[in-house]
């Protein structure tokens, strides 16, 4: 049964809706790029396009990343946003989750506030810095990790108390476009929709155009 089309539940919005600005980063400056790629052959694109279109996902917007001791938790995996992606691993030894979320937005952390007396609290302990390649965003519970792309981002965001900015960086380095195994092993195939068969009717005559044989028998 192929899975149904699932938007990010509301509670997991709040921290990533606050505006970080409008330029930029390129991917390929610094170091810190998140190029990283996938070892094994690579993803058939026909493929991946199925896949990723039956759950309502662009296909340019599929990516994976690598942590040590986290996996992916399956029933996360879907759309987000439009036509965005959104994927979240677990570690189940130290209870930490890591999210992963690509959308079109290309906001980087160049716009983020300076603390001021006119902001409130949470505004004046926020981080925001560019950090490589990479655009760095530290709140005081959770913090993120972006990493541009032509035209989206994807973002890289955990429990700052569960999760430390180093291993979210790593994390944020190893973001890639998927390659065969992982695709298979993250997203699920496309279902297959049957072939139909015309219906044959038994009052169409073998000979002739075709019309109903709507004759009356000797009976009446």
């Amino acid at each position: 049964m192929p899975r149904p089309i699932r938007t990010l539940p509301l509670l997991l919005l709040p921290f990533l809706l606050v505006a970080c600005g409008t330029e930029k980063a390129d991917a390929g400056a610094g170091t810190g790029t998140g190029t990283a790629s996938g070892t094994g052959a690579a993803a058939d694109p026909a493929e991946l396009a199925s896949r990723a279109e039956a759950l309502g996902v662009a296909p340019e917007m599929v990516y994976v990343t690598e942590a040590p001791g986290f996996t992916v938790a399956e029933q996360s995996v879907g759309v987000f946003g439009d036509d965005g992606f959104h994927a979240a691993y677990f570690n189940p030894k130290t209870h930490a989750q890591l999210e992963m979320f690509v959308d079109r937005d290309t906001r980087t952390a160049k716009g983020c506030p300076t603390a001021g007396p006119a902001q409130d609290a949470s505004a004046r302990k926020t981080t925001c810095e560019r950090d490589g390649g990479l655009w760095y965003r530290g709140g005081a519970d959770r913090h993120e990790y972006l990493v541009p792309r032509d035209g989206h981002v994807v973002r890289l965001v955990g429990d700052a108390d569960r999760l430390d900015r180093a291993a979210l960086r790593d994390a944020a380095e190893a973001v890639h476009r998927p390659d065969a195994a992982e695709l298979a092993a993250l997203l699920p195939p496309a279902p297959v929709t049957p072939a139909t068969e015309p219906v044959e009717r038994g009052d169409l005559p073998p000979a002739g155009d075709g019309a109903p044989d709507n004759g009356v028998g000797a009976s009446g």
